[in-house]
């Protein structure tokens, strides 16, 4: 072999040790909490609504410049021509000459002193918004979060059904093998070898599924987190070892009345409503308002012949205004509004019982869960016995390979779906905690 030859060779070694080195999988254990702190942090799915929070804050500052004067300032230039004077018939025309050229400055004030509780109540529903904003931002964080959850419950669930498929794949093949070593002796048949040939390509297939399906939720864990790729997220066993707390029903409920951003949205609605209704009403009430303005102006036109000279004025005093129209325009809008509170009252009622139904479901699989928890315990337990019993048949050649298999798998099925209840618990706490507003 060339020198050349070998340099190109080490070289190319080096790049694909760098290329897989580059790829390398780091393993990150991750508690929910730690979850949802960078969930709040790096979620992209927050950040229009963290907007909209800061847009809702400049809402209520914009709604308070209508406490502010009106300040309003012209200033213009004008050329002017002369004028033409006639009798009434139009006879006896002449020009009028005049001054050519014009100025005008003028400069306007005025606040508003009472307007029937526009203005404040204005600055109330923008204050709502700001707080609806708030719970906006809060509802979708809770969403997101459950949503975490999910692809991370379904992780665990996922990784712990993976290992189930590599012992059993693992099995598998020594039987395949015992067979295949028994078959030169005559004792198995063919047929009995193609039969768990196939159950082992099932198996593989699977396997590779469950692989694909952790690939898909660990990339939705670590996108939404703001995480690299690179990292796979394992959950934190120590999970399953929490003691959850198991309140009744009415606990669950008296939260949700007092914590769930869905509800206290549609109670802001209804505050939200009824100042609107205020504002509707206001339209009907005298405004009144200050005011003051200079003027200064030239030339003098309305005299005749017109004065080429500049005259300065200025004035302040107290005005009054009020919509005539809306003795009979508003009528109709007074009656929307009726209906509009009745509606958003009915729909926040309707949104309370939801959430009580809903409470009381999640409870009822809640405490379900914690049923199929011993029950699996007590298949588990039954399983080892199992186990055992056959392990010791097949040491003293009382059983077969295959009894030996089946056997395994049942112990491990048992303590997958063990494993499976006690995050169905832990799940269903969370989602309880998701509906009432407490996540």
């Amino acid at each position: 072999m060339s020198k050349f030859t070998l340099f190109i060779m080490t070289l190319c070694a080096s790049l694909c040790s760098t290329g897989i080195y580059a790829q390398e999988v780091v393993r990150q254990v991750m508690s929910i909490d730690e979850m949802f702190s960078l969930a709040d942090r790096n979620s992209k799915s927050l950040r229009p609504y963290a907007t909209g929070m800061d847009e809702a804050r400049e809402g209520v500052r914009v709604a308070k410049n209508a406490r502010l004067p009106e300040i309003d300032a012209s200033l213009s230039f004008s050329y002017l021509g002369d004028g033409r004077m006639m009798d009434r018939d139009f006879s006896n025309g002449f020009d009028a000459p005049m001054p050519h050229y014009g100025n005008n400055f003028a400069i306007e004030a005025s606040q508003a002193i009472y307007t029937g509780g526009a203005i404040s109540n204005g600055i109330a529903l923008a204050r709502l918004q700001e707080e609806n904003a708030n719970l906006s931002m809060e509802s979708n964080r809770d969403k997101i979060r459950f949503l975490l959850i999910g692809y991370y419950l379904d992780l665990f669930k996922q990784q712990n059904q993976l290992r189930v498929y590599e012992k059993n794949i693992e099995q598998t093949r020594q039987v395949l093998k015992d067979l295949q070593a028994k078959e030169g002796e005559g004792i198995v048949l063919k047929n009995d070898i193609t039969r768990y040939e196939l159950l082992l390509s099932n198996l593989e297939l699977t396997y590779t599924q469950i692989r694909n399906t952790i690939t898909i939720l660990n990339t939705n864990l670590t996108t939404t987190l703001g995480l690299s790729e690179d990292i796979m997220i394992a959950p934190d066993t120590t999970i399953l070892t929490r003691v959850l707390p198991v309140e009744d029903k009415e606990s669950w409920t008296v939260a949700a009345y007092a914590n769930s951003p869905m509800l206290k949205q549609m109670s802001l609605a209804l505050q939200m409503a009824k100042h609107q209704d205020k504002i509707i009403h206001s339209e009907r009430i005298p405004k009144i308002g200050l005011f003051a303005g200079n003027h200064f102006d030239g030339p003098i036109i309305i005299e005749v012949p017109p004065i080429n000279k500049n005259f300065n004025y200025w004035y302040v005093g107290v005005g009054v205004k009020y919509n005539f129209a809306s003795l009979y325009k508003t009528n109709k809008s007074v009656s929307r509004s009726k209906y509009t509170i009745q509606r958003t009252l009915e729909q926040y009622e309707d949104a309370k019982e939801q959430t009580e139904l809903s409470i009381k479901a999640e409870h009822v699989k809640y405490m379900e869960s914690y049923v199929e928890l011993n029950t699996q315990q007590k298949s588990v337990e039954l399983a080892n016995q199992n186990y055992a019993v056959i392990r010791n048949r097949y040491k003293n050649d009382m059983a077969l390979i295959t009894d030996m298999l089946d056997a395994s798998n049942s112990k491990l099925a048992a303590e997958l779906q063990l494993v499976n209840a006690q995050i169905n618990i832990v799940f269903n706490y969370y989602k309880l905690l998701y509906i009432s507003g407490t996540l």
